[in-house]
């Protein structure tokens, strides 16, 4: 019964995955949601890089100009210590062809978010410190267009946090440090996000531009 009905679901959504999308002249209004797999690299602290889940919703404005609204949460760990990321934030896609509906539709992305960050003492709980901060992020894109309802998306971005920062050092008794510091620096992360998207459908009728 379990295989029935999983099959059953995978044969569904590729009928929805495969139905026309109906367009109301131009593309701007197209909502969409999905979900995204984050790798984020070049991390401070001599921390590993981080693989977190999140999820987006989009809303397209015109031809060339796409909106997406996302939340990723990334944990990574140091030697002695664990940090979660929470990032609720926003991008601007603009796409680079003129042709509205490539198979693979390039793009320069730039956006903003707020960046919530925990970091733990691994061998103390207790011991930790909390922060949140905003930053700004930009880079480059590709959707993958495999329906008129569904797309495969890669990109990635470059963060540079503006707010407060926090780091993590070990001191000569063994016991964990945290230092915060005011201000905004250079120093950032590269965050190369997979994203599977669904659109749901045109909300409004638009212009081609």
């Amino acid at each position: 019964m379990k295989k029935r009905c999983i099959f059953l679901f995978v044969i569904l959504s590729c009928h929805a995955f495969a139905q026309d999308l109906t367009i109301k002249g131009g593309r701007g209004g197209i909502l969409s949601f999905g979900q995204r797999t984050t790798l984020s690299t070049f991390n401070g602290d001599h921390e590993r890089p981080a693989v977190g889940l999140g999820g987006q919703m989009r809303l397209q404005l015109s031809d060339r100009v796409n909106t997406e609204w996302f939340m990723d949460y990334l944990p990574v760990t140091n030697q002695y210590t664990r940090r979660n990321d929470l990032h609720i934030g926003w991008s601007v896609m603009f796409y680079v062809l003129s042709n509205p509906t490539p198979k693979v539709q390039p793009y320069i992305v730039a956006g903003h978010c707020f960046d919530r960050t925990l970091q733990t003492e691994l061998a103390d709980r207790s011991n930790k410190i909390e922060r949140w901060s905003s930053a700004v992020q930009g880079g480059l894109g590709l959707h993958f267009n495999l329906t008129q309802r569904f797309d495969i998306s890669l990109s990635s971005q470059y963060m540079i946090h503006l707010g407060t920062d926090i780091h993590s050092h070990m001191e000569e008794n063994g016991r964990v440090e945290f230092e915060k510091h005011k201000g905004g620096s250079l120093e950032g992360h590269l965050l190369t996000s997979l994203t599977l998207n669904y659109k749901l459908g045109d909300l409004w009728k638009s212009k081609r531009k």
